[in-house]
């Protein structure tokens, strides 16, 4: 059984059925969500007999060719398998050119639709006319690129990677061109060479007075950027050691996985319209991120925080999204939101800030340590394990400190002789003792 019920965000179908596009257009028209196949009214996984992956393509197929406008990047088709029964998600975000309508049946009650509970409804036409009013007509597919003389070799290149066959018409389905065949913004955006700015700073300190590194990795294909920025993060991650009784520990400077969504969050869903470009900055004891354009219109900020938000650019989502650089629609918030609390994200009028601090701080708890800054390093070591496991031997510190024997055995008969510590009992039997 599925640990959701249907309502308003989650439909069962047992299979595929005549009226599935209606379904998906209402979740379009509304604020998104999943429709499970092959799962009962009861949400028990019924399972799919058959050829999974026909009726994979055939979902994708009736979803791109029979709505209105382009769902492209608005969609995902994913199976899924529990207690050895595969079932398909096909998750829906909330459409930004709304309304959506049947191919064919134009902006009607007939053919436009809406979610109310776990239901749909047509959708009146006083709500189609404001719907329509307020669509959106500055988005990137309808801007002429800057530049006309593109070409497309690392993206392509990129496709090829993943399996993809290049043909002919390999722009035209990624909707590159505008209505009148002019390269559009989401082209400039992808091409080999432009004008876009994926910074990276550096500081000395918790401020931006001090720069110590700028990096540009723009001006090319977004995904090279992307990828590059996200290479430098890594790098950036250094590791974290403090060294326990009975071994060391080791954690990462930030968490990985959710920086990484963070990365492609502000880059798939940047403001690119205004020409303000997202900002990768690192200061002594935390990361920042920021994205231009703050998050979508009627679209709240704890909708945003669970994920329901809606792509800004669903064009380069499907791009991304064919290279795997999002797993699935929505989940990227969620991934973050695993590792740190929702007061990472600062929400302003045009542009969203996510902030990751350093995980040092988590090994600056143990009330045990104690430091002096006239000793070396090794010497604080020591002095630190002795203070956790009075009876550590001279091997276990050797082997913890990563070090040989007689480097410790040196050390301890300085801090013996400036009277830090004192060996008490037997050698084998007795303990170390830390004069503070």
């Amino acid at each position: 059984m599925l640990d959701v019920i249907e309502d308003v965000r989650n439909e069962f179908k047992v299979k595929l059925t005549d009226k599935f596009e209606e379904e998906v257009i209402s979740f379009l028209n509304t604020n998104g969500g999943n429709i499970y196949i092959g799962v009962n009214d009861k949400g028990d996984i019924i399972g799919i007999n058959g050829n999974i992956d026909l009726l994979q393509r055939t979902i994708k197929d009736r979803i791109k060719d029979n709505i209105m406008p382009s769902t492209l990047g608005l969609y995902d088709v994913i199976v899924l398998e529990k207690d050895n029964k595969k079932y398909i998600k096909v998750i829906i975000a909330k459409g930004s050119e709304r309304p959506y309508y049947l191919k064919g049946m134009g902006m009607t009650p007939d053919s436009c639709f809406i979610r109310v509970g776990s239901s749909i409804q047509s959708m009146p036409n006083e709500m189609i006319n404001n719907e329509f009013s307020k669509r959106t007509r500055n988005s990137l597919k309808n801007i002429v690129s800057p530049k006309q003389d593109l070409t497309f070799s690392q993206l392509k290149i990129y496709y090829e990677e993943k399996g993809f066959s290049i043909n002919n018409n390999f722009l035209k389905q990624l909707d590159l061109y505008t209505d009148d065949g002019k390269y559009n913004y989401n082209a400039y955006l992808l091409a080999d060479n432009n004008s876009i700015s994926i910074r990276f700073g550096k500081y000395d300190g918790i401020n931006s007075v001090n720069l110590i590194e700028n990096e540009d990795f723009g001006n090319c294909c977004i995904i090279k950027a992307t990828k590059n920025i996200l290479n430098k993060l890594e790098i950036e991650n250094k590791t974290f050691t403090k060294i326990e009784y009975p071994e060391r520990k080791e954690i990462k400077m930030y968490d990985y996985i959710a920086v990484r969504e963070a990365v492609v969050n502000a880059i798939v869903h940047n403001d690119w319209s205004n020409e303000y470009f997202p900002k990768f900055e690192i200061f002594s004891d935390r990361l920042v991120i920021s994205s231009n354009g703050g998050i979508q219109d009627n679209t709240t900020k704890e909708e945003f925080l669970e994920g329901f938000s809606l792509p800004k650019n669903k064009e380069l989502m499907k791009v991304f999204n064919d290279l795997d650089l999002v797993e699935q629609m929505g989940t990227g918030i969620i991934r973050i939101l695993q590792s740190y609390n929702k007061d990472s994200f600062e929400f302003f009028p045009n542009f969203i800030r996510v902030t990751f601090p350093f995980n040092e701080n988590k090994f600056k708890t143990n009330t045990k340590e104690i430091k002096n800054n006239n000793l070396t390093e090794i010497q604080n070591s020591i002095i630190g394990l002795m203070l956790d496991s009075p009876t550590i031997t001279q091997e276990t510190l050797a082997r913890l400190l990563d070090v040989n024997i007689r480097t410790i055995q040196r050390n301890i008969k300085t801090l013996i002789d400036v009277g830090l510590i004192e060996r008490i009992g037997a050698t084998k039997k007795g303990e170390w003792i830390v004069r503070k």
